[in-house]
């Protein structure tokens, strides 16, 4: 992990959440940065995306999605045109467009950009990085009907996501400047825990 980033502790999540919400100059500083949520694909980045938005009055983007409205056709149809090595590029390309820009947003990035190093240097120098850590064995039963995520329509998905953290963790937290856990929790819980992870923060 990135200097002076932590880990959020159990059972703390409601402790000053109310008035740190309350606090327009935490809210002012934290529009200074982009928030973006990194994590395996199934991990609640987009949901927990969208309710960090909302609660901060922030833009929400969706980089798969913002990838597909640049591409005209699904991410899982482009990977099977064009390949993975391809789908990287492309997505490269427009993380760095979304982060260039200068109203800061919430981002929720595709659970494999940080394979690439200028992604990950593109995060480190214009986000503050949440990494959404999640048990694949959870995430497996989650997406057990999934068909959207070409990376797990495979025989055995679990396997696959076993893989994909070996791999990714790794990345994951080397860029985050915060990590929070979120097996045995629901997702309006893992939300209101990076909501106080990085409202505390404004006052560290």
């Amino acid at each position: 992990m990135r200097a002076f980033s932590f880990v959020i502790s159990a059972g703390c999540e409601n402790h000053g959440l109310a008035r740190l919400a309350d606090d327009g100059n935490a809210m002012t500083v934290l529009k200074k940065f982009h928030i973006a949520l990194v994590g395996l694909p199934g991990s609640g980045k987009s949901t927990i995306g969208r309710y960090l938005a909302k609660r901060w009055s922030m833009p929400f983007v969706d980089v798969d999605v913002a990838i597909e409205e640049h591409i005209g056709c699904t991410i899982r149809d482009f990977f099977a045109k064009e390949g993975e090595a391809r789908f990287r590029d492309v997505e490269q390309q427009v993380l760095a467009a979304l982060l260039a820009r200068p109203e800061k947003t919430v981002v929720a990035t595709g659970g494999g950009a940080v394979l690439k190093a200028e992604n990950r240097q593109e995060l480190a120098g214009h986000a503050q990085v949440v990494y959404l850590s999640a048990s694949p064995h959870e995430i497996a039963k989650r997406l057990q009907r999934d068909t959207q995520r070409p990376l797990l329509q495979v025989d055995n998905p679990l396997q696959r996501l076993l893989d994909l953290h070996a791999i990714r963790d790794p990345l994951y937290k080397e860029v985050a400047d915060f990590v929070v856990a979120g097996s045995g929790l629901s997702a309006a819980q893992v939300a209101q825990r990076v909501a106080m992870q990085i409202e505390l923060g404004q006052h560290s």
